[in-house]
């Protein structure tokens, strides 16, 4: 592509709205352009970069023997009806009529329009296993867009789905597809780990998610020290505690504690750890139709994970509760412990279970009880509500947990029999048996993917593209266009590079060289070869984005290095 004739509309000024990297230098370097809240033009840069990002996930699925289809944008609101997940999807989920009065969606997610292209179509077991997958604009009407392509309305997303006989089977699939996943994102040249997540909307038995390490990420994910765990923090483990502050002696009683109503005081006026305290935290917890007020009682130096909570109680969303809501069902904030069971629904983290030497609230202004055994408590709903801290122990070794930042860019997802029960999708097995098929789902975020690679690889002047990613691998630069000499050999390099099938810019504007080196930098090509004044003396440069290096390199040998570099 010649420069001067390329769509490639620069500029110095940064959205008002950009905070993120990627946001501010995909925007400056012609990459996108935003039309409302949460919406983007794909420039040519961005389509080329866009298509050599779904190039690779081609590649890589083929090898695992996956078919590519493409679903209807448009997807009939009956299949989200007969899934069940048409109200708990919520507002993010866009609905419209057509002109007879026909509900339909735009579709964030295709699990239902891909049960229903496979269902009556696959009948035996003989024709499974079967894995599809679409590269498809997206819409989720998001309540507030932001980043740029990390958080957008509409988007393009690479999803799977498999279909199997038996959740073996899936999980063998499900293996497979994540160690495809793994090398996508090595071959786009991202450093990033796999990380169990929570399952949300999607639903299933379980779920891993592909985060991309970036600082700017909006995930938190706890990774061991000593092994490959990582997982959200909405999903994050932990092993039981080593090196357990001393534990107070007490006989059961109850202990006036005048005005003493946080953990902190609590732990102050009977000068213990707070791991021996317990802390309540009360929410309402909002059903399909209805909602209840909900006691989640964890060790007082936890915090409560509301993601956790919300998969132990089955509810939508939690909301905080006033105090006088809690005074009109017999409780006393502040002072609310687990032993009184008979006013509001508890929910009791799994590490107090069988606890012993505990101090809670009596329920009673002004009193705590002391010496509290849980062990009386064998009847109690006990799960994993309490949100990891630093320097926990790894669930599978003995090493340490730490927090940092991710970008998710992939989801996959244990499916099992949840949207081909619902919808009546099946197979006839060995024994002639209908049984639902077991599924298996994979997303990865190819837009989100586009940021996620400047996020990680840019610097104060612009973008740095990978070798796989890059909308053009050579930019060639003639740093006077009236030199006859210079534009001589900039388009013998040009005509070369072409017919090596190498993506290459020639850049033949009548600008100045400043100018230009400023748009390649801040618009990322890998090489830039700069052919100036010390062509004179037969020689040339090659610029390097990754590394700043410029190296001076004989005329004559230009090609050889260029596609020595491009092609290691």
């Amino acid at each position: 592509m010649r420069r001067s004739r390329a769509f490639i509309p620069t500029t110095k000024e940064a959205p008002s709205d950009a905070s993120l990297a990627s946001h501010i230098f995909l925007a400056r370097a012609g990459f996108i352009s935003q039309v409302s809240s949460g919406l983007y033009n794909y420039m040519p840069l961005a389509k080329r970069v866009i298509k050599k990002i779904e190039n690779v996930i081609n590649q890589e699925m083929e090898r695992i023997h996956a078919q590519e289809v493409e679903l209807s944008f448009v997807t009939p609101a009956e299949l989200w009806q007969e899934s069940g997940r048409i109200e708990k999807f919520g507002k993010e989920l866009l609905r419209f009529r057509d002109r007879k009065e026909n509900l339909f969606v735009l579709g964030p997610t295709h699990e239902e329009m891909m049960v229903d292209l496979v269902r009556n179509r696959i009948t035996s077991y003989k024709q499974l296993p079967l894995n599809l997958y679409q590269i498809k604009t997206k819409f989720r009407d998001e309540a507030r867009p932001r980043f740029g392509l990390m958080r957008g309305r509409e988007f393009i997303m690479k999803d799977g789905y498999s279909f199997h006989a038996s959740a073996q089977d899936m999980d063998r699939e499900f293996d497979t597809v994540e160690e495809a996943y793994k090398k996508i994102l090595t071959r786009l040249g991202l450093d990033f780990r796999i990380v169990e997540a929570d399952s949300g909307a999607i639903g299933g038995s379980g779920s891993k998610e592909l985060m991309v390490l970036a600082n700017s990420g909006e995930d938190t994910i706890a990774v061991c020290d000593s092994c490959e765990y990582g997982a959200n923090i909405e999903a994050a483990k932990r092993s039981s505690r080593a090196n357990l502050p001393d534990a107070p002696t007490a006989e059961f009683d109850k202990f006036k504690t005048p005005d003493v109503k946080s953990i902190e005081d609590l732990a102050e006026f009977f000068k213990v750890d707070p791991y021996y305290t317990v802390k309540c935290v009360a929410k309402r917890v909002i059903y399909e139709e209805d909602s209840e007020i909900v006691l989640f009682f964890l060790r007082g130096c936890d915090t409560l994970q509301e993601v956790k909570a919300l998969n132990a109680t089955g509810g939508l969303d939690l909301v905080d509760v006033e105090e006088e809501e809690l005074r009109s069902l017999g409780l006393i904030p502040g002072f609310m412990g687990p032993l009184d069971q008979d006013k509001a629904k508890h929910v009791i983290d799994n590490d107090l279970k069988g606890a012993k030497n505990l101090i809670c609230g009596a329920n009673e202004l002004d009193y705590h009880f002391v010496g509290v055994d849980m062990s009386v408590m064998a009847e109690a709903y006990y799960m994993d509500i309490a949100q990891v801290n630093e320097g926990d122990i790894c669930p599978y070794c003995s090493g340490k947990l730490s927090f940092t930042k991710g970008i998710e860019v992939g989801h996959i997802f244990k499916l099992g029999t949840t949207y081909s029960a619902a919808l009546k999708a099946e197979f006839l097995d060995e024994n002639g048996k209908a049984q639902p098929f077991v599924m298996g789902t994979y997303g990865m975020g190819v837009s989100r993917l586009v940021a996620a690679i400047i996020e990680q690889h840019h610097d104060e002047n612009g973008c740095i593209w990978t070798k796989e990613s890059a909308p053009y691998l050579v930019n060639i630069m003639i740093s006077n266009i009236k030199d006859e000499e210079q534009n001589s050999v900039g388009e013998a390099l040009y005509e070369q590079l072409m017919a090596s099938d190498v993506d290459v810019v020639l850049d033949d504007r009548k600008e100045r060289f400043g100018f230009k080196m400023k748009d390649a930098e801040l618009i990322g090509f890998p090489y830039t070869v700069i052919i100036g004044k010390e062509l004179e003396n037969n020689q040339v440069q090659i610029y390097d984005r990754a590394t700043g290096e410029k190296s001076a390199v004989d005329k004559d040998e230009i090609y050889a290095q260029i596609m020595e570099r491009v092609r290691s």
